[in-house]
């Protein structure tokens, strides 16, 4: 759902807590045999495999052609299509949407809501998570801060991310004709991986869209700045702790 092309390799390889975090959330969807089920921004289908473990019938599908190409490779059969959660749509409705780790990367998510309500029969359910109010405040303030001091902040920077309250987004919801059941906002703090490298891993992976218009000495000034800022607040006993909290919903089309 990005409009800049992710790292398929880097993503499996160095933030693989995406999707293993992601397993617990299955326990809500408590998926059925031969329940039509949509994964929603599913990445390199680690978690479309396993709803489809427990019988469902599952659809992958994701904006990034390049995380849907590892996703193939890893379960030739899997079905997977590329699909812009903004504006999507399906030949049969679904049982149930399973979203993880996605939308808080869209920032039009009075579209992404619609989609998903045409995309579910009546009384189908949503199951998702995404990164709630509060997520990575520190990163993402001492991620300004270096743009700044380092003379790269420029008005068309602008952080590609969206964090709801519970309220924001239930209320957005029900709007859109769901019956909100569970929500929840929690604190997860997320050791990275790679020891002192593993905050620059994460900046470049997830901050391209800022990143991209520098040049390679900016960015890695860039980078050394926020890991300057935030060593005495997000690096403990040689590990980068990033400041996750996630947002989790359970509702209903009506």
């Amino acid at each position: 759902m990005l409009k800049t092309q992710w790292d398929a390799t880097l993503y499996e390889g160095k933030h693989a807590f995406i999707w293993q975090y992601g397993e617990d959330l299955l326990n809500l969807l408590s998926p059925e045999p031969g329940e039509r089920i949509l994964d929603l921004g599913c990445g390199t289908g680690q978690l479309t495999a396993k709803i489809a473990m427990t019988g469902a019938v599952v659809l992958g599908i994701d904006a990034d052609p390049t995380m849907l190409e590892k996703a193939r490779y890893n379960y030739p059969q899997l079905q997977f299509a590329v699909a812009d959660a903004r504006n999507f749509q399906v030949e049969q409705p679904f049982d149930a949407i399973f979203s993880n780790a996605t939308l808080h990367w869209i920032l039009e998510k009075d579209a992404v809501i619609g989609c998903m309500h045409q995309a579910l029969k009546p009384k189908g359910r949503l199951v998702a998570e995404f990164g709630g109010k509060g997520n990575i405040k520190a990163i993402a303030e001492a991620l300004l801060g270096a743009l700044e001091a380092t003379g790269c902040l420029s008005p068309e920077i602008q952080l590609p991310w969206y964090f709801p309250s519970i309220g924001e987004y239930t209320s957005c919801l029900e709007k859109h004709g769901f019956e909100v059941h569970y929500a929840v906002l929690f604190d997860r703090p997320t050791p990275l991986l790679d020891g002192d490298t593993g905050l620059a891993n994460w900046i470049q992976m997830f901050t391209k869209s800022i990143l991209s218009g520098l040049s390679t000495e900016q960015q890695t000034d860039v980078i050394q700045a926020v890991e300057h800022r935030l060593k005495p607040v997000l690096y403990q006993d040689g590990t980068w702790i990033a400041d996750y909290r996630r947002i989790r919903v359970v509702a209903v089309k009506e």
